[in-house]
């Protein structure tokens, strides 16, 4: 089964990215496109996906973007890396846990390149070092395709996270690699886009 592997060094706005989206999993459910793995940034976007509640909007003010990934209201801005997937699980196992799993393992993976001890939670989806966010995860399935994916602070302004509750979270709970090790990594969406291709091969 093959992938493609679709890496945009340029600012995607996230209504073009999720126009993108949605078609490519209408041609995968037909048969004529094959999955895709996409990495990229968006401008600061705040998007609300479908358990959000209206009381998480701090800024009256910003715009909001609905989208009908799983998940509440996040942010997304320059810095921060968006994995977005298109996998077809019925050529695999229709596994919906197991296919987050594999996203969680790919995550904490690549934050060990940076000698950062992440780990998931049951009770809370993402990836946390010392009980802060650094990465969030928003999937939908439909009729077994697996889209949207996730996202990852690597260097972005976590203070613009200061207008609204992410994912019912208050933003003390966010972080970054920036923060943490204070550098910003380079060149390494290669190596995001091949751990999370070895993993997502075990599904």
């Amino acid at each position: 089964m093959s992938i493609e592997i679709k890496i945009s060094k340029k600012r995607i706005p996230y209504k073009t990215a999720m126009l993108f989206l949605n078609k490519r999993v209408e041609e995968v459910k037909n048969g004529k496109n094959r999955e895709l793995l996409w990495i990229l940034e968006h401008p600061t976007t705040y998007t609300a996906g479908v358990s959000f509640n209206e009381k998480e909007i701090i800024d009256k003010k910003i715009k909001i973007f609905k989208s009908n990934r799983g998940g509440k209201i996040t942010l997304h801005n320059p810095g921060q890396k968006i994995i977005y997937f298109v996998i077809n699980l019925n050529n695999r196992k229709k596994d919906i846990r197991k296919f987050i799993k594999i996203i969680e393992d790919s995550i904490i993976q690549f934050l060990k390149i940076y000698k950062i001890k992440a780990k998931s939670d049951k009770k809370n989806i993402g990836i946390w070092v010392n009980h802060k966010k650094i990465a969030a995860i928003g999937i939908r399935v439909s009729r077994w395709i697996a889209y949207h994916g996730c996202s990852i602070n690597i260097s972005n302004n976590l203070n613009q996270y200061l207008k609204i509750i992410p994912c019912g979270l208050d933003n003390k709970k966010v972080t970054s690699i920036l923060k943490i090790r204070n550098i910003k990594p380079k060149n390494y969406e290669s190596d995001l886009a091949n751990i999370f291709l070895k993993n997502i091969k075990n599904i």
